[in-house]
């Protein structure tokens, strides 16, 4: 590990569930530098919190999946974020055999700063710069964890879910060096279920900003939403994934039915239903279960 990313502890070694009994999932603690813009173009520099997954008994090096976590609507919540670690969705991947890296960006949780994605009033949202510090983050997180001696610097995955979702079309349209494939669960923007069921702050700009980013991505991408989630609607992520395929981008487009109260909340409270199309997806681009496993 390169001295710049600070180790801070060894959080917990934790059994792997349906993997052999030795297999041990292993969970630690870094802070890593980030430098990103907000909306205005003001610059802020801090460090963040990682937590990262692994199991020494995967084979090596191991490919990187990177999770990226979604937006609080008020500060509040944000602040509640404490650290994201995604446990469910690290243990899948883990048993994949992926090492797992879930960054808690600047604003949130146990990272704090201020509030960097914030993208203007709700009739006028500036989602680009806002997306990608989000993308920023993420990268800033894989180039720490391409450190490790048991991690493969050309393979790497990255996943987000609503906010960090969109942050991850984003950074697809970055095309980075390494990261095979990408998959955005709900992802979007400006959505508020209480205030705006459905209706998210300027969905007009938002379906522009995807259009922008499939004309330049080319790292093939999984999109997952739910008919009844109560932040985008059935309707505008079919809207989102027509403008980004018909620009260019690569992207399988899967809703499930309604699923609970709100689907939008299908990544972490309906894994068993996700995990057969992610597994499915992530055999098809170049990432098999090790052993065969799904």
């Amino acid at each position: 590990m390169h001295p710049m990313y600070r180790i801070l502890a060894l959080a917990a070694v934790l059994p792997v569930l349906a993997a052999p009994a030795q297999a041990r999932m292993t969970e630690e603690q870094i802070d890593v530098p980030v430098q990103v813009r907000n909306a205005w173009s003001k610059e802020v520099a801090q460090t963040i919190r990682v937590t990262v997954f692994s199991d020494e008994a995967n084979p090596r090096p191991a490919p990187v999946a990177i999770i990226n976590h979604g937006r609080a609507s008020d500060a509040a919540g944000r602040a509640d974020l404490g650290r994201a670690r995604f446990g469910g969705a690290a243990r899948y991947l883990v048993q994949r055999g992926f090492v797992v890296a879930v960054p808690t960006r600047v604003g949130y949780g146990v990272s704090g700063g201020e509030d960097v994605e914030d993208a203007g009033s709700c009739s006028s949202r500036n989602y680009p710069p806002v997306f990608k510090a989000v993308a920023e983050q993420a990268l800033a997180a894989l180039a720490a964890v391409r450190q490790r001696p048991d991690v493969a610097p050309d393979r790497a995955l990255v996943v987000g879910q609503s906010f960090g979702g969109a942050g991850t079309v984003a950074l697809a349209a970055m095309n980075p060096p390494g990261v095979q494939a990408a998959i955005n669960f709900a992802g979007g923007g400006g959505g508020d279920p209480k205030t705006r069921p459905q209706n998210p702050c300027s969905s007009a700009s938002l379906e522009h900003t995807f259009k922008g980013y499939g004309a330049q991505a080319r790292v093939p991408m999984l999109w997952v939403y739910t008919e009844n989630d109560r932040y985008f609607g059935p309707r505008l992520p079919r809207e989102w994934h027509e403008a980004f395929t018909q620009a260019g981008g690569t992207a399988q487009f899967v809703q499930f039915p309604p699923h609970g109260e709100d689907g939008h909340l299908l990544f972490t409270k309906f894994q068993q239903e996700w995990e057969p199309v992610v597994s499915e997806f992530l055999d098809t681009h170049g990432f098999p279960a090790p052993g065969g496993k799904k």
